[in-house]
């Protein structure tokens, strides 16, 4: 009688779709597939925000360096885990978020010179310890993030940020005495011409990366108009780790530390929605702990991000359509990606590189960038159930708030300063007067569990981050 092979008597056990470890022809490409994703959402808080608190090129740099260094390690955590206490061991990227460069530019506007980046990274710190605080619990504060509050607070972050585009297509700086040449308007044109073509014409991969193309094609075309400056990166040192509060110490004002902490449930929410709709691609559901532990991880990685220049960090929804699209769910394709974003934050120099690319080509691509982000809101709202008119009143309202500062900037003027950071920010606004009317109309004699709201806010591969 023959004998059987011995790996047919003892079969090698399954590994499960998340838990596969690629070799290096599949794993690197689909790694790189994710940073092209990411990289433009990763690296515009800090220009956005370093441009905000007065930085030149070099300080900008060592702000996006901050950011890949604080991305790649977050999303580590997330992916490897550290037993059962941080991480959700899911294909799940994290980076700083877009939703909070709204309230932070609030706080660099109503905070004097020198002190706007201790001021905001102060409030992103507490962001972070209320988000350790809330995260256990927070399953059962879902219900009150229904998709018609946050597709209300993600459709005004894409409107409320849209003059940051305009203005960078002006040319960024509006005391230089080229603000507004046709020049500029023509190069921020050429380049949004460039990601429409891209987008129709390619296939497959190559629109993926419509917005990484059109930016490198518009710096380009800015070169022998001398429109592009490599100041950023001559300066740039080569290595270098971030400096520990190399911006100064954080500050800790009551009125900044509200408005971020209102982002931080914002951002939690998404991050709950995200691993939810990630848990259902990888056939891997996610429980409480789970939740609890990817949370968690978001809540670290906001603390602890301030100390190097970070800022506060969330899910990054893109990414969870890239492994819907590709099918690809291993963690360790995201944990390489993660490294990958670990290694450009350690060598400013390639954080430099984006310093080359001039503003007006930052503003036609931003145009896409941030009416993306109003598109998904309006692509949640649409499904949240506008049929009722308690709903339509709701949005109406809320939207109506959050609008108001972009409108009437001196709407506020005569509030006290603690006012005009919370209610002269579009989407703290906004989130606060959808989260109230969302209880008076729903929750006030009624009665509803937590894990409805927490499956019904779950994205369909949309979310509040830059594509």
């Amino acid at each position: 009688m023959a004998q059987l092979p011995y790996d047919r008597l003892h079969p090698a056990p399954q590994v499960h779709p998340v838990d596969e470890k690629p070799g290096p022809k599949r794993l690197i490409p689909a790694a790189l597939q994710h940073i092209a994703a990411m990289y433009a959402g990763v690296v515009t808080p800090p220009l956005i925000i370093g441009q905000a608190a007065g930085l030149d090129a070099a300080g900008r740099t060592r702000l996006i360096a901050a950011g890949l260094l604080i991305a790649g390690c977050a999303t580590l955590l997330q992916t490897l885990g550290i037993r059962k206490a941080v991480g959700n061991r899911l294909p799940f990227v994290n980076a700083a978020s877009s939703a909070g460069i709204t309230p932070m530019l609030a706080i660099a506007e109503t905070t004097a010179k020198g002190h706007q980046l201790p001021a905001i990274y102060g409030a992103v710190m507490v962001a972070g310890v209320f988000c350790l605080a809330v995260g256990p619990f927070f399953g059962r504060l879902l219900r009150f993030f229904p998709p018609l509050v946050t597709g209300v607070v993600i459709t005004l972050i894409g409107v409320t940020l849209m003059p940051v585009p305009v203005g960078w297509a002006q040319g960024g700086d509006k005391s230089a005495a080229g603000f507004g040449d046709m020049k500029n308007l023509a190069l921020a044109a050429f380049t949004l011409l460039v990601i429409l073509l891209i987008q129709r014409f390619a296939k497959g991969f190559g629109k993926q990366v419509a917005l990484l193309l059109g930016l490198v094609i518009g710096t380009l075309a800015a070169i022998p108009f001398g429109m592009a400056s490599f100041d950023g990166l001559r300066s740039a040192p080569i290595a270098a780790l971030p400096t520990p509060f190399a911006f100064g110490p954080p500050e800790f004002q009551p009125a900044a530390i509200l408005s971020l902490c209102i982002v931080m449930l914002v951002l939690m929410t998404e991050s709950a929605a995200g691993m939810l709709a990630l848990g259902e691609i990888c056939d891997r559901r996610c429980d409480g702990d789970t939740l609890t532990r990817g949370l968690r991880t978001d809540g670290l990685a906001t603390l602890l991000g301030p100390v190097f220049g970070g800022f506060a960090t969330s899910a990054f929804a893109q990414n969870v359509g890239v492994v819907s699209l590709t099918r690809v769910r291993s963690r360790y394709v995201v944990a390489a990606a993660g490294g990958t974003l670990l290694v450009l934050g350690a060598f400013p120099v390639l954080g430099a590189v984006v310093s080359l690319v001039p503003m007006p080509v930052l503003g036609g691509a931003g145009i896409v960038l941030f009416g993306s982000i109003a598109v998904s809101g309006i692509r949640t709202l649409a499904e949240a159930g506008l049929d009722d008119s308690s709903n339509i009143i709701l949005v109406a309202v809320s939207l109506g708030a959050g609008i108001i500062p972009l409108a009437a900037p001196t709407f506020y003027a005569g509030f006290p300063a603690w006012a005009q950071t919370v209610l002269g920010s579009g989407i703290s606004a906004g989130a606060l007067v959808a989260v109230l009317l969302n209880l008076f109309f729903h929750h006030l004699g009624t009665r509803s569990t937590s894990r409805t709201a927490v499956l019904s806010a779950a994205p369909s591969g949309s979310g509040t981050q830059i594509p």
